[in-house]
């Protein structure tokens, strides 16, 4: 079972996700009593378990709708109406099928809402509010998909160079129509030199760049992570769409970089990082659009190559995170959660699914940050017995990198180690920091 809040941002209010997983707990608690039972997967997705029905009652859920609205929006007026409106979506299916459904993005769940389906396992669904219930199928139709991979495509085909003699086309057709037709024609002798042509502009820079990533106890690089430019001038999206694009132009770029002497048979390199969208690895049409980049990647290379996997939740489901091991480990020896809350619950992690685990920085004042390296180092002791690693990302200020190094943090990168550079720098030494690279 998925919740949804619709209408609150119009009507300029904000509900708290807790708020509304604590609702739907407490109902859950006094209604869905043993010997069934229910348990939280995911933010605001619980999966439901009956052994003595072989469905889902719809006006049981209908019931829980109306609760939750009236509890979350009480005396709610009449002109609001629509703002505040609880929608549960239910899902019947076997176990995987349910996992699955608990990790759609919001982008996937108004894909079903819509009667679109998503291109995952087959299940029973409703769409429930407190004024209908209604099935929608689960399985989108050959149209639907077909959209949604030339979407794909599109969005990350690149762009087609524009020939410079077709450039030039237009500058010739100017100049004969201000030529004045009552004018005789100039004599050869007479005749004015042709226009230089314009020199043609520098290509735009390259759309992503390589932050170094550094190890404070032998203060040297280790190897690089691969970002976009334009994370430098504002937030990341959050759509799956967008994220999905970024990832793969970042994959693109990186077997480009595969090139580099550092990368090559003997070259001193460390390890390289790509991103992954977490939601996206768990979606099987994105999964296709990875998976068709990935098959260009030389084999040769893997025991270098790491995978970054970002909107990491804080308690994922074990079983997702089994299937996303499985489909990157072909291709990448390291895996990499990053995570933004330094109170993970690793003790909870199998070590395996996880070679390493990095932590985001807030973006908060420096007081805040420093405390949140420190939270999350004082978890090294759980951390080491699972045997995974601990990084920290997104490191702007020397202080910063003075509190990692002085809890004993081993990974760390962001603005304060080094500039965004063209290309990734191999395993060396330090030349002093922030690394400048011209």
């Amino acid at each position: 079972m998925r919740i949804l809040v619709a209408g609150t941002a119009e009507a300029g209010r904000s509900i708290p996700v807790s708020q509304v997983e604590a609702a739907a707990d407490l109902y859950l608690k006094h209604r869905w009593k043993a010997p069934r039972r229910y348990g939280a997967v995911a933010p605001l997705a619980f999966v439901l378990a009956d052994t003595k029905a072989e469905r889902l009652d719809p006006v049981e859920m209908q019931t829980l709708a109306i609760e939750l609205e009236a509890g979350l929006f009480p005396g709610r007026p009449e002109s609001e109406k629509g703002a505040g409106q609880v929608c549960l979506l239910t899902f019947e299916g076997d176990e995987t099928a349910v996992l699955q459904f608990a990790s759609l993005s919001q982008a996937s769940l108004a894909s079903l809402i819509a009667g679109r389906g998503y291109a995952g396992p087959p299940g029973h669904v409703q769409v429930i509010t407190a004024e209908e219930i209604r099935a929608v199928p689960s399985a989108p139709s050959e149209a639907v998909i077909d959209e949604t991979l030339q979407a794909a495509l599109s969005q990350t085909a690149p762009a087609q160079g524009i020939p410079v003699a077709r450039a030039a086309e237009p500058t010739a057709a100017v100049a004969v129509e201000a030529t004045p037709a009552a004018r005789p024609a100039p004599s050869a002798a007479a005749a004015k030199p042709a226009p230089i042509a314009e020199k043609p502009k520098p290509p735009p820079p390259p759309a992503t760049g390589w932050w170094g990533l550094y190890h404070p106890p032998s203060e040297s690089f280790v190897g690089a992570v691969i970002g976009l430019r334009a994370d430098l001038l504002a937030p990341r999206p959050t759509e799956d769409a967008a994220l999905l694009t970024r990832d793969l132009t970042c994959l693109n770029d990186a077997q480009a970089a595969f090139a580099h002497p550092a990368f090559q048979k003997g070259g001193d390199a460390g390890m390289l990082f790509a991103p992954f969208s977490f939601w996206n690895l768990t979606n099987p049409a994105s999964q296709e659009a990875y998976k068709r980049r990935l098959s260009r990647y030389p084999l040769a290379l893997q025991a270098r190559l790491g995978a970054t996997i970002y909107d990491t939740p804080r308690e994922p489901s074990l079983g997702l995170l089994g299937q996303i091991r499985t489909f990157l480990q072909p291709h990448f020896a390291f895996i990499d959660l990053n995570i933004t809350e330094p109170n993970f619950p690793v003790a909870t992690l199998p070590g395996e699914l996880a070679t390493s685990i990095t932590l985001s920085l807030p973006e908060d004042d420096l007081r805040a940050r420093v405390e949140a390296i420190g939270q999350f180092a004082s978890a090294q002791g759980a951390y080491r017995a699972k045997g995974v690693r601990q990084g920290v990302t997104g490191l702007r200020d020397p202080r910063e990198l003075e509190a990692c190094r002085a809890a004993g943090l081993r990974f760390v990168s962001g603005p304060a180690i080094s500039d965004l550079m063209a290309s990734p720098i191999g395993a060396a030494p330090a030349q002093g920091l922030p690394l400048k690279v011209a």
